[in-house]
């Protein structure tokens, strides 16, 4: 397998260049050359296999400079009961009557789906690390989520160091916690005086000076790090073999997914298994107040949005307006043309902070499965507190804007997948405000938030960013 950028350059990479790599050197992502396709028989033989093995499988398609029996083991020491709960490691459960069910991706150290990937992540970059001699200094921006799991998957690992920035004030005490109260050494948490998208924008700016990025082996853990994204398509179609379970029939049914969105990587894994074949009949993009997504779907115009612009909500993980992963939705859309995807997201993002296709392309939209919806906080509050009471289940404040969208996008005869994104541990203020007490907490997570605390303070300037790193890799 091969894989180009969004933007034009044409040269193939393979899996393990990319991996370390994050950014193209055009500025575009990396996507496979062509999806590699799952066809009725593949999908009968697939069922019933366990997490790690069907991983195995879908990543075997992508990764073909790894050893086999090496990739086995590391996606073996990956998914594992121990590590994820469960032995499922994503249960989908019924949410009572409603129509909907729920995958739960949220069972890992932090308690969020991004550990779904970050755990293979990790594994994987010390492994190539490894075999090359070399060390990795990871940029990663977070707006709660990313960082705690890449820094839980990164702690301690051989030749890697993590330079994780966050928007200053703007997770919850909980997310704060995860992060701040990490003392690994190789572990460096940067607080951006900013929101979210300043804070990626810095990771961007970094990734774009090939001279600095190669010095210092600049890499990334955000999704626009094809690795992880990757990684994500394997829980699509563990729900789906799930959510269809007992049903087998001689076509393939099909289901519907609903994801919480703000940057585009989680329901793009989707669009990713979509297109090998897996029968997703809609991937729904719920999104916050923060609704550029929503608004492309509606409208076939995507529109940025500044500082000031970007609500600060009670599903911080979503306070995203530049949504990063969705150029590589955007790529295929357009029909695999770099020059017109550059010309979108470089020319116009830059000129205008906007582009909208043309009518041709916002038609095609609907060929690709694609719907959307919008929550608010009161939304929010609403569907905690009626999940809680009608059905005994507490779901966190992301889950509860995907709860909200696919309830309106239920169709008859079509299972509904919510991916559950976060537990409610983690956003406790909401919870309290929506159903007046305490979410649990798992086991050695009472008094997180009362842990010293480790983190750098900084402006939303690019300069300053890269003199920390310079001064951090000397150490």
């Amino acid at each position: 397998m091969r894989y180009v950028s969004t933007r034009g350059d044409q040269t193939e990479r393979r899996f393990c260049e990319i991996l370390l790599e994050g950014l193209a050197p055009d500025g575009g992502l990396y996507l496979p050359v062509a999806y590699p396709q799952v066809d009725t028989a593949t999908l009968a033989r697939w069922r019933g296999l366990a997490y790690a093995d069907l991983a195995f499988e879908i990543l075997s398609l992508y990764i073909d400079d790894i050893p086999a029996a090496d990739l086995k083991a590391l996606v073996a020491r990956t998914y594992t009961p121990a590590v994820f709960g469960t032995e499922a490691i994503v249960p989908v459960r019924r949410l009572g009557d409603s129509g909907l069910l729920i995958e739960a991706l949220s069972n890992g150290p932090t308690l969020a789906f991004k550990d779904m990937a970050m755990q293979l992540l990790g594994h994987l970059f010390e492994y190539e690390l490894g075999r090359r001699g070399e060390q990795l200094n990871i940029l990663g921006a977070t707006s709660g989520d990313t960082g705690s799991a890449a820094e839980y998957a990164m702690r301690g690992k051989h030749g890697v160091r993590v330079f994780m920035l966050s928007p200053h004030g703007r997770m919850s005490a909980f997310q704060q916690a995860q992060m701040f109260s990490l003392q690994d050494a190789n572990i460096h948490n940067i607080a951006v005086e900013g929101v979210f998208d300043d804070a990626q924008d810095i990771v961007k700016d970094v990734s774009n000076d090939l001279a600095f990025k190669r010095q210092y082996k600049i890499g990334t853990v955000n999704s626009i790090n094809w690795a992880r994204l990757l990684a994500q398509v394997v829980y699509y179609f563990a729900g789906y073999f799930q959510a269809t379970s007992g049903r087998v029939q001689a076509t393939p049914e099909q289901v519907s997914f609903t994801v919480p969105s703000g940057n585009f990587g989680n329901v793009c894994a989707g669009h990713v298994a979509r297109m090998m074949g897996l029968p997703i009949k809609h991937l729904v993009v719920a999104t916050n107040e923060n609704d550029v997504l929503d608004e492309f779907f509606r409208t076939g115009t995507y529109r940025v949005r500044g500082s000031a612009e970007t609500h600060e909500t009670s599903s911080p993980s979503m306070d995203i307006s530049k949504a990063s992963n969705f150029e590589r939705f955007v790529f295929d859309l357009v029909g695999r043309d770099g020059a017109r995807t550059k010309a979108l997201f470089g020319d116009a993002i830059a000129r205008e902070g906007a582009f909208t296709v043309s009518p041709a392309e916002f038609s095609a939209i609907a060929g690709y499965g694609f719907q959307s919806g919008r929550s608010t906080h009161a939304d929010r509050l609403a569907t905690i507190r009626g999940t809680d009471e009608r059905f005994g289940d507490l779901i966190d404040t992301h889950t509860a804007d995907g709860v909200k969208v696919a309830a309106e996008h239920v169709e008859p005869g079509v299972p509904m997948i919510v991916l559950e994104t976060a537990l409610p541990a983690k956003f406790a203020e909401t919870i309290r405000e929506a159903v007046g007490r305490e979410p649990g907490r798992p086991a050695g997570l009472d008094g997180i938030e009362a842990l010293p605390k480790r983190f750098t303070v900084m402006k939303p300037d690019t300069a300053a960013v890269k003199a920390f790193i310079q001064a951090h890799c000397a150490d």
